[in-house]
């Protein structure tokens, strides 16, 4: 579940959208590939604005545990400084393996799994 809040013109906009699997995997082909590090090699030495905003955006759900999607997407919108940003990362963290999703009361809760 995807939720929007904002305004369109002096329009306030509260919208949500369900996505399945399926739709969640064709939205993050439009987003940048990413090639996954070896499992046995160190951690890459982040070099960009994007690779320090990844890392700190998995090191937000890492240090709370777990995070609401709603609440999620507005600290990695203060994070990143953009809406666009912040969803962006959240797609990544969706499909990180070491990120798991439940659903709970129709939200979707990101769980910190790393080691598992």
């Amino acid at each position: 579940m995807l939720r929007i809040k904002g305004t369109i013109g002096d329009w306030p906009v509260d919208l949500t959208v369900e996505m399945d699997d399926a739709d969640w995997a064709k939205l993050a082909q439009n987003l940048p590939a990413v090639a996954p590090a070896p499992a046995a090699a160190p951690a890459p030495v982040a070099s960009g604005p994007v690779d320090q905003l990844w890392l700190a955006a998995q090191d937000l759900l890492r240090r709370s545990g777990s995070s609401e999607g709603p609440q999620l997407l507005d600290e990695l919108v203060a994070l990143a400084g953009s809406s666009g940003a912040a969803k962006g990362l959240l797609v990544r963290l969706r499909h990180s393996p070491q990120v798991k999703i439940e659903v709970r009361e129709g939200v979707q809760v990101f769980t910190w799994v790393e080691g598992e």
